[in-house]
């Protein structure tokens, strides 16, 4: 059995103890003054005179806490709120030194209005302390429990806040994606109809995978690969013999947790801003492997350069959007940065902080 204080709960066992403790402590006090003073009683009468003070105020405290949770003490303190509970404590008072009497004339030869003299004499200023001590842990049981709420819905709210902000990023990506591979598709539907539908027939398995894929942040590196083969096979369709593409994988890496749709960005700003806007060839390297427990994604084209601030032709919605979502995720244990490669060249290289991700929680998909 519980008792409840306020919205605390209390087993009665333990409630019980505790102010059994405090009728000792007042029992041994009461016998000490009178010992003192050449009039001890027998110990059990201090004991009955300390229970049912005491015990009287443990049945009142649930009151007591009661009022406190209904009738706050705001900080700064007005003098309304105080009034109320000075009223409150005189109130609550005087029904403890009523009930004390009337237990007291059960016990005692003198009748019940001796017996409320007595109490009102003896304990009425101990009993308005007693009144403030309960109201003064209630409140500050009362402000340690709102400051746990408020710290957790702090902590709520800006998780929400991140998840909402991950996910604005991360549908802006998919938007991007698409117009610029259905712009491609557009350029090759006078010049080569069977190339124009096999990018087509490409683009709708990769929309596929877009709406049946994991409804996270984050995938197995195996998987982004997946969805990435399927947009490079467009765009190998799109620029013919010029476009090569070479991936390098350790294995120990393929169950590596990556934000999802991170490498079609960064590969589609290295063909952008490569074959994209440059004549002649280029391959595409993209190497995954994990050194120092960080997952090292590089992505490197032959055939495009950075510019005086280090940008690879203009930077675009991608990557900006890519270091965005990697921050929200990873703070700053992630990093992505574009470095020159000589005699030409540019990479992207990507360190994400390892660990990985249970492929098995995905749902099936269609390969490229």
């Amino acid at each position: 059995m519980k008792i409840r204080l306020g919205s605390l709960e209390v087993r009665l066992s333990r409630y019980l103890a505790l102010w059994s403790l405090v009728v000792v402590v007042f029992a041994m006090q009461g016998c000490v003054n009178d010992a003192v003073n050449a009039r001890l009683w027998p110990p059990l009468t201090y004991l009955r005179w300390s229970g049912v003070q005491w015990l009287t105020w443990a049945g009142l405290a649930p009151l007591v806490f009661r009022l406190g949770e209904r009738h706050p003490l705001p900080f700064p303190l007005p003098l309304r709120a105080l009034l109320r509970h000075v009223g409150y404590s005189i109130g609550v008072t005087l029904l403890a030194m009523a009930i004390g009497a009337l237990v007291s004339s059960l016990f005692e030869p003198t009748g019940f209005g001796e017996q409320l003299w007595q109490f009102v004499s003896k304990h009425f200023a101990t009993g308005l302390l007693a009144y403030w001590s309960l109201l003064a842990v209630q409140q500050l049981l009362h402000f340690q429990a709102e400051k746990a709420r408020r710290e957790l819905e702090a902590t709520r709210l800006a998780t929400e806040l991140a998840q909402s902000r991950l996910q604005v990023l991360k549908t802006q990506l998919q938007p991007h994606f698409l117009f610029n591979t259905l712009h491609a598709i557009v350029t090759l539907l006078d010049e080569d109809t069977l190339s124009a539908e096999d990018m087509l027939l490409r683009l709708s398995e990769l929309l596929r995978a877009f709406l049946e894929d994991y409804d996270g942040q984050e995938i197995p590196l195996r998987r982004e690969l997946e969805l990435l083969e399927l947009y490079l096979g467009i765009q190998r369709r799109r620029f013919r013999d010029r476009l090569t593409t070479r991936i390098h994988v350790a294995p120990d890496v393929l169950d590596a947790a990556v934000p999802s749709l991170v490498l079609q960005p960064i590969v589609e700003n290295a063909i952008r801003y490569g074959i994209g806007q440059h004549v002649g060839d280029d391959c595409v390297e993209i190497d995954c492997r994990r050194e120092d427990g960080m997952l090292c994604i590089d992505v490197r084209n032959h055939n495009s350069t950075l510019d005086e601030r280090g940008h690879a032709g203009g930077h675009g919605i991608g990557l900006s959007n890519t270091r965005l979502r990697m921050r929200e995720l990873y703070g700053d244990r992630a990093s992505l940065r574009l470095d020159m490669m000589v005699p030409r060249g540019v990479a992207c290289r990507l360190r994400l902080p390892f660990h990985e991700l249970d492929d098995g929680l995905l749902p099936e998909h269609v390969p490229a």
